[in-house]
């Protein structure tokens, strides 16, 4: 399907909401009037009010006048004079796929390549071009992986996709817009009736009377039914799109295999997947393991420190694996990619081209110049000011103060619960006292956790634990090649799962003696 052929269906399809939008807000008129001409105008006027309010949100859908850019992600702009080895990469990529290079080129944080253009006319004419491309897939690919993925994306040029982007955004913005309004508008209403409730509950609580449960389970569904037709139509809008997206994607393929060779771009996609998946685990695991606490990793390693984790080699075995077994993707009825597993796979099965064995190159990250003030600026350019104000340590530390902090927030209960029984006191040493004293403080605390005794026994060891690090006898160690290790005192590891047994088992004033043998003595500091 050619430019214009395409361009016209958006332009249909565009056109299509304005229909559906003109449509109800017909029917509104048409009931109004009806209204007004057969009954009272006190009835009428009852009932013009909420159809307006109906109709707002269908308003300010449809008169959505600017048609949306494309968003892209925040990023850092990089010159020609700042990274002239990646523009030329970049350049000779696009001479190769055949089309115009792009006028900008933006780093970012994902794990993402992606182009846009700034057409005119409804993608008729072309504009300013821009490319985006992600230090996390850098740092996983080589550079002939890289020049395929960015021959994937040139193909986008070359197939004229993205001078459609913004006829296309413009639609689903459209749609997107008119159903979130109507869903917002829906849960004020839920808010409100939940608040007129609960008020009412406290009054009838004050007066002595049975109040009724609080249920708003009507609340906002005059908003959800009138959401539904224009969800219906975005589902459609989707579905009618995606057939032609999915084959733009398999056409950037072949071009991304004519450009770097057949087994490359395949490399290049099965690596892609499995950066995607490891970056995700880096982020939960270790880059934003303290954030919890206020702490960030090392200027520059945020984004950068992914390669201490594909570098470790304990790692590689799990990789590989990755590479091998891509996953079993279910398809999305609405998504414009076809599965990883397909592309690879319609890409392996292309002619040999005889550039099996080429050489694979430097590392992709090779051509920035100053990779890491690189990734220390991208952090500047993308993070929100509450991070960039967050204390930096060292990864060790990070790690430690992180873990610490999750296992303060997971102890939480535990504590609050012992500062019941106890009076006031959160502490551990506070809780057997307690329980030397009065042997039902157990269960009452046991009463207090959600889960009970299941709870019981493994927060115990949490708390002891939680005190040993506090008096600097034992702490988390960093490690690349697994999760972070806790090293206790010697013999601990054995000795706290039977003290808790004994605490929780017997009966008497020596249930507490196992577990008070393992409580520091020296004070607790501070982490």
């Amino acid at each position: 399907m050619g430019v214009s052929l395409r361009a016209l269906r958006a332009l249909l399809l565009l056109l299509g909401f304005y229909v559906l939008g003109l449509f109800v807000l017909g029917v509104f008129v048409g009931v109004e009037f009806a209204v007004y001409h057969w009954t009272r105008p006190a009835i009428a006027l009852k009932l013009g009010i909420p159809l307006a309010l109906l109709a707002v949100p269908v308003v300010r859908g449809m008169f959505l006048f600017r048609t949306p850019k494309g968003e892209g992600e925040s990023g850092l702009p990089v010159t020609e004079a700042q990274q002239p080895q990646l523009w030329v990469t970049v350049r000779e990529t696009a001479e190769a796929a055949g089309t115009r290079p792009p006028d900008e080129i933006v780093l970012v944080g994902s794990v993402n390549a992606a182009v846009s253009e700034d057409a005119r006319l409804l993608g008729l004419v072309p504009g300013r071009r821009r490319l985006y491309l992600g230090i996390p897939l850098m740092t996983g690919l080589t550079e002939i992986q890289l020049r395929a993925v960015l021959a994937h994306e040139f193909g986008h040029y070359d197939n004229a996709d993205t001078r459609l982007m913004a006829l296309t955004m413009r639609g689903r913005h459209s749609v997107a817009r008119t159903v979130n309004s109507f869903w917002e508008k829906a849960e004020k209403e839920v808010e409100k009736e939940t608040d007129r409730q609960e008020r009412r509950v406290e009054k009838a609580v004050r007066k002595g009377r049975k109040a009724k449960e609080v249920d708003v389970s009507g609340a906002g569904g005059r908003y959800r039914q009138m959401a539904k037709p224009f969800i219906a139509y975005g589902k459609f809008y989707l579905r009618a799109t995606q057939n032609t997206a999915r084959r733009q994607e398999l056409a950037a393929d072949r071009t991304a295999a004519r450009v770097a060779g057949r087994d490359a771009a395949a490399s290049a996609l099965r690596e892609v997947a499995v950066l995607d998946a490891t970056h995700d685990f880096y982020l939960d695991g270790y880059a934003t393991l303290g954030a919890a606490a206020g702490v960030l990793p090392p200027h520059g390693q945020y984004y950068g420190g992914l390669r201490h984790l594909l570098a470790e080699p304990v790692r590689q075995s799990e990789l590989d694996g990755l590479r091998r077994e891509l996953p079993e993707d279910e398809p999305s009825p609405y998504d414009a990619h076809p599965p990883m597993r397909e592309r690879v796979r319609l890409i392996e099965a292309l002619p040999d081209d005889g550039r099996g064995e080429q050489p694979q190159g430097r590392p992709a990250m090779a051509l920035l110049h100053d990779p890491d003030r690189v990734c220390a600026e991208l952090e500047s350019a993308t993070f929100a000011p509450r991070a960039l104000a967050m204390r930096r340590a060292d990864w060790p530390e990070l790690v430690h103060v992180g873990l610490h902090a999750h296992a303060t927030a997971a102890a939480e209960p535990l504590r609050h619960a012992i500062a019941r029984v106890t009076g006031g006191e959160p502490a551990l040493r506070a809780f057997l006292e307690a329980v030397d004293a009065d042997a039902g403080a157990l269960e009452r605390a046991a009463d207090l956790l959600p889960g009970g005794r299941d709870v019981l026994r493994p927060g115990l060891e949490h708390l002891l634990v939680l005190e040993l690090v506090d008096a600097g006898l034992a702490w988390w160690e960093l490690s690349w090649s697994g999760p972070a290790r806790l090293h206790l005192p010697e013999g601990f590891e054995e000795a706290i799962p039977g003290a808790v047994e004994s605490l929780l088992e017997v009966r008497g004033l020596s249930a507490t003696v196992a577990l008070r043998s393992l409580l520091p003595t020296a004070p607790a500091t501070t982490v």
